[in-house]
């Protein structure tokens, strides 16, 4: 799969947070493209090569816009921005919450105008977790998103679940009439995807015959789903990280899924953490007179406002450079889109290259710059109550050797 002008990468993914990006890009690194995570807009698509000649940027670029902290006119300008030079991308994937929170169809419109692309295909389900799309109505395990826990969210609580409602311009098409994408794609406009399964994905995008006519617009279903159509041949061998010595898990999220998780993780006798304070050098020698294989650093579980939670994001980064920068810890387990770009960015991390997707929605991963120590980052809705436990295991273990991405 090549970029429409040979210059710039194969896939974009454009993603409001860090966790976002990681979700679009895994699967695609799971069908044989090498995928990178990037903190940040870089400045054009393609690299200087020796000589001032450019090159090509192959495979998957996805870009974390941090556009959830914005206001939703500065999102828009973001997102409007990144998707404008990513115009030439042979796929352009914009990713939403399968959940709808953020500045959902403002991003929407501002990416579509950026991109230049014929259409927009939005398909925001995520079967694998429950999150399914019913008549343009998006639902979480059985209820409406404005109705679930995702209606209390802090930051961004979700207000609607009828994606109608949120893009009224749009032509709704079930999954028994994909057969009308092609036509729809070639009027242009606005399409809105129900999909209450793996299957009803893969079908949409089947359906379309140029993908590169499209800004597409989805969660992790969506993306899995274009990445089985663009699968490549199995790549080279991926590294082998070392097993981690002793890992440290992150939770920065007050998502209840994530809170069951770490309770569930805490069950477990070599586990041991402590919460985060208004004094980070004094939680940091707390962590440090622990003496367990495996450490925890948590926010309060209580839900907390924007102010509260960014401030609480840089005490635990503060907490995470120092004992990274101590070798205390050889691994990061991050869960919290916001907390693991405030954390890397704190490293001085600038990226990741996606190493693997050992579970949906979860991207592991070797930091760009120091430390390189593996990273593996999740979000906080995300996964059953035994999660963070597998990650744990995961992450003490080394990737099989001769393993293909």
């Amino acid at each position: 799969m090549a970029s429409r002008n040979g210059a710039g990468p194969d896939i974009v993914v454009l993603a409001d947070d860090l966790t976002s990006a990681g979700d679009g890009a895994a699967p695609f690194r799971r069908t044989g493209h090498e995928a990178r995570i990037l903190l940040s807009v870089p400045a054009e698509a393609s690299r200087p090569a020796p000589g001032g000649r450019t090159i090509p940027a192959p495979g998957v670029r996805a870009i974390d816009l941090g556009s959830r902290l914005l206001d939703e006119e500065a999102a828009a300008a973001c997102t409007e921005r990144a998707a404008r030079l990513s115009a030439d991308a042979a796929l352009l994937l914009k990713t939403v919450d399968s959940t709808l929170r953020g500045h959902v169809a403002a991003e929407v419109r501002a990416a579509w105008a950026g991109s230049g692309r014929r259409a927009v295909v939005v398909a925001p389900a995520f079967p694998a977790e429950g999150r399914v799309t019913v008549d343009a109505v998006q639902y979480v395990r059985g209820v409406p998103v404005h109705e679930s826990d995702f209606a209390r969210d802090p930051v961004h609580p979700v207000r609607c679940s009828d994606l109608t409602e949120v893009f009224p311009e749009a032509v709704a098409v079930a999954p028994d009439r994909v057969a009308e994408l092609p036509a729809r794609v070639g009027d242009g406009g606005l399409i809105v995807c129900s999909a209450a399964s793996d299957a009803d994905l893969d079908r949409l995008v089947a359906a379309v015959p140029h993908l590169d006519d499209v800004l597409w617009v989805g969660s992790p279903g969506l993306a899995a789903a274009l990445a089985r159509r663009c699968a490549r041949l199995p790549g080279a061998a991926v590294p082998v990280p070392a097993p981690a010595r002793r890992p440290l898990v992150v939770v920065g999220s007050a998502n209840p899924a994530t809170r069951r998780q770490l309770a569930a993780l805490h069950d477990r006798a070599d586990v041991r953490g402590v919460t985060v304070g208004d004094d980070p050098d004094a939680t940091a020698r707390a962590l440090r007179d622990l003496t367990a294989p495996v450490l925890t650093l948590r926010t309060p579980d209580e839900r907390r406002t924007p102010t509260t939670a960014r401030a609480l994001a840089r005490s635990l980064a503060t907490v995470v450079r120092t004992l990274t920068g101590d070798g205390l810890v050889d691994a990061l387990v991050v869960t919290g889109g916001e907390t693991a770009a405030t954390v890397l960015r704190s490293l001085g991390v600038t990226g990741v290259d996606l190493l693997d997707e050992p579970e949906p929605g979860v991207a592991r991963g070797t930091p760009l710059g120091h430390p390189r120590v593996p990273v593996l980052i999740k979000a906080g809705g995300f996964g059953d109550d035994g999660l963070l436990l597998r990650l744990c295991d995961l992450v003490r273990q080394p990737l099989a050797r001769g393993g293909r991405a």
